[in-house]
């Protein structure tokens, strides 16, 4: 509890208890409840004189961020995360105690605003790097930010709580602190905020940042502002009022209000477009809400109908929302006295996801489970924040970038920090020998050990996110061709890295290095193959070659156990002349199809409905294919009977079926997200099933996926298809 003796942060702190009291008793009991154990544990754990970086009482700065969390509805744990974001400071078993009493979501919050406030410490940016370089490092910083949580509200908190901070900075004297907080801000979190949509607190990050940044230009703009206030305010309330008369008479629900422009969006138009406060026509702003997309639309004719629209300046974000879904009619008028005037127009729902963007939407289902279909949204948002520019606009733009979505490229990625915070992407998996190369080609040549967030670990260790990572090197020193072979390394440049130092050594050494490395694989295995055919089979001109190969790394252990287990395949059987011809027909007819009783006839298994054994079959007489074997229930084959019944044979499996393989279509419907494509691919290999073919299609949130896999017989698709309607997201899995 903060210190009572200054009288100030005694009303503060009355007013503060106030406001979590009448926001206590407007929750459910079972929140409350959360709310209650959260303020009490605040209370006991921090110091009186508990202060933020900045100087700003602790408790302050918590009270008032937890509003600003409530007032986006990021749920009530969210607003007891807030306030005991700082416990693990305080308290050294605070998870247990926190989970018992405030429950398992809100130690998940905590522990997530805990990892990014002391990752803050770490993260910096060359002060003499390009300015292309700092970008790049503070998009990194960005992407790492979001890569880092499990649960989006603790980036929104976070956003807050930056806020918080940004309107303090007004009380303190230090000129650089305030300099340096300021530029941050500007950097990595106001873009953040952007492209979640989270105008509400982008807007004062923005303006907050350019006050301190910039003083002298942000006096200049917020006075122009102040002196033509009256008239400008004047001016707008006879615009909205005729505005309100006429949109009255269609019948409808709506509101219409002047919009403020704030000072750094006035300042980047100025700058943008070269023009002075006067020459800026869309200071003068006004906002038209209403209930439907149709009233939008509506009420921009009746805006149409009054005054003369700037050519241009016109924008349909409701057709096509921006890439971080934001929708609204933009469009710019030429009012009275020839005075510009933007207005905008959008649905209640619209302008509440353009305030709050992300936390616009977020709730949970009672039982503390999220809105699956929500969490969906979340992820594609999570995945536009990766991307790695702003994207345009345009639809072919937006399409790749859909795209790239459904290749699950962003999940591959996870970002570390050096020992001077510099931040580092590696694929997912990667190891500190990938970061080794990431540094410089020569620390990874040298690497012989690693440290991750100061703890010795093996070069083997998987790293994670938000890790710090040193590399131990020695003197001189080379890199070891069982770094690839044992798959210590999985990023492109520490490959090819590898191999290349591998391929300046003595080609002596180097095809003893692969013949020994070739020899243990096989050992393991437990097969002595012959050499000559192993090579063949690898695809090598010779035994030479095939060592020299697997010395420079580049023949796997999967490639080798293929290609082993190709020489071990029994042959052929041989075709004699007697039955040449029958088993070609056989063959044909996919192993044993009786048509009308005999079993020597010229069969095609028909690719509408691709009969498996155990369907219920029936043929029908091709010219060019004999009889085609359809399913009893194919919509194809019932049209050909009823124009041709003359032609239809009845038809079964024979025996000898039960030893083939049938390619069938699986058609999956599932919610969209990421992993996805690969849960479903490891279920099917879990059930035994080769994938021969995959198509997907993702669109409005929900993924359209059509597997072609070979199974023996139908009985097997029950347990197949139970399976895979296990998977996370799946709503429906039909056989075609």
């Amino acid at each position: 509890m903060v210190s009572t003796q200054n009288p100030a942060l005694k009303v503060a702190s009355a007013q503060s208890d106030l406001w979590l009291e009448q926001y206590i008793a407007s929750l459910p009991e079972s929140a409350q409840k959360v709310l209650q154990h959260a303020y009490t544990l605040m209370k006991q754990h921090y110091p009186d004189d508990a202060c933020t970086d900045c100087g700003e009482s602790l408790y302050a700065n918590l009270f008032t961020t937890a509003k600003t969390v409530a007032d986006m509805d990021l749920m009530a744990d969210a607003v007891a995360a807030t306030l005991i974001c700082y416990l693990p400071n305080f308290l050294p078993d605070w998870k247990n105690i926190v989970k018992e009493q405030c429950g398992e979501s809100v130690v998940q919050l905590v522990s997530g605003l805990d990892q990014i406030q002391k990752l803050s410490y770490f993260v910096s940016v060359n002060p003499s790097a390009t300015n292309e370089e700092r970008q790049q490092q503070a998009e990194a910083m960005r992407q790492m930010l979001l890569a880092m949580v499990s649960d989006i509200r603790v980036v929104l908190i976070k956003l807050a709580m930056r806020t918080q901070t940004m309107n303090y900075l007004s009380q303190v004297t230090d000129e650089a602190l305030k300099k340096r907080i300021a530029k941050e801000t500007m950097t990595i979190f106001a873009p953040l905020a952007n492209r979640l949509g989270v105008w509400q607190l982008k807007w004062q990050l923005e303006d907050l940042s350019f006050r301190y940044q910039n003083p002298d230009e942000y006096k200049q703009i917020a006075r122009l502002l102040d002196e033509k206030r009256t008239e400008r305010l004047d001016y707008i309330n006879q615009f909205v009022d005729t505005l309100k008369h006429q949109l009255g008479r269609l019948n409808m629900h709506f509101e219409v209000a002047g919009r403020p422009k704030h000072i750094y969006s006035i300042y980047r138009k100025m700058v943008k477009k070269k023009l002075d406060f006067k020459g800026l026509y869309d200071i003068r702003a006004v906002r038209i809400l209403v209930d439907t997309v149709a009233d939008c639309y509506a009420a921009l004719g009746v805006v149409h109908s009054l005054w003369q629209p700037i050519p241009g300046e016109f924008d349909d974000y409701i057709a096509h929302p921006k890439p971080n879904d934001y929708q609204s009619l933009h469009t710019v008028v030429v009012g009275p006295e020839d005075k510009g005037v933007e207005i905008q127009i959008r649905t209640f729902d619209m302008h509440r996801f353009a305030e709050f963007g992300v936390a616009a939407h977020w709730r949970y289902k009672e039982g503390g489970k999220g809105n699956e279909v929500y969490e969906h949204k979340i992820a594609w948002l999570r995945q536009l924040l990766e991307w790695r520019e702003n994207v345009a606009e345009a639809d072919n733009e937006r399409e790749d970038l859909s795209r790239a979505f459904q290749t699950e490229l962003f999940n591959d990625t996870i970002y570390v920090l050096s020992p001077h915070g510099k931040v580092f992407s590696l694929p997912a998996g990667a190891t500190p020998i990938d970061f080794a190369y990431a540094l410089h080609t020569d620390i990874g040549n040298r690497c012989r050990g690693a440290k991750v967030n100061g703890q010795i670990v093996p070069l083997s260790t998987p790293l994670e996110n938000g890790q710090r990572i040193e590399i131990i090197t020695a003197r001189e020193g080379t890199p070891s061709v069982n770094w690839l072979h044992d798959g210590w390394v999985k990023s492109h440049k520490a490959i090819s890295k590898i191999r290349a130092f591998i391929r300046q050594q003595n080609g002596e050494t180097i095809r003893e290095s692969g013949r020994n490395a070739l020899d243990k694989q096989l050992a393991k295995m437990q097969i002595q193959p012959n050499y000559h055919k192993l090579a063949e089979a690898l695809g090598f001109n010779g035994v030479d070659e095939m060592y020299m190969a697997m010395g420079q790394g580049e023949v796997s252990t999967r490639l080798i156990q293929k290609a082993v287990g190709t020489l071990m395949e029994k042959p052929e059987t041989p075709v004699t002349e007697t039955h040449l011809v029958r088993q070609s027909k056989i063959k044909a007819n996919s192993g044993g199809v009786l048509v009308d009783g005999e079993d020597g006839l010229l069969t095609t298994l028909a690719k509408c409905c691709k009969p498996a054994y155990g369907d219920e079959i029936i043929g029908f007489v091709t010219r060019e294919r004999g009889v085609s074997i359809h399913r009893k229930n194919c919509k194809s084959f019932h049209y050909l009977a009823q124009t041709s019944p003359d032609k239809v044979l009845p038809a079964s499996w024979t025996p000898q079926s039960a030893n083939q393989i049938f390619a069938i279509d699986l058609e999956i419907r599932a919610q969209d997200r990421s992993g996805l494509l690969r849960d479903i691919s490891e279920t099917l290999a879990r059930n035994h099933l080769n994938v021969t073919a995959v198509q997907t299609l993702s669109k409005d949130l929900e993924a359209k996926l059509r597997f072609t896999v070979e199974v023996k017989q139908v009985n097997d698709l029950p347990k197949v298809i139970s399976n895979l309607s296990d998977v996370k997201g799946v709503l429906a899995v039909t056989r075609l």
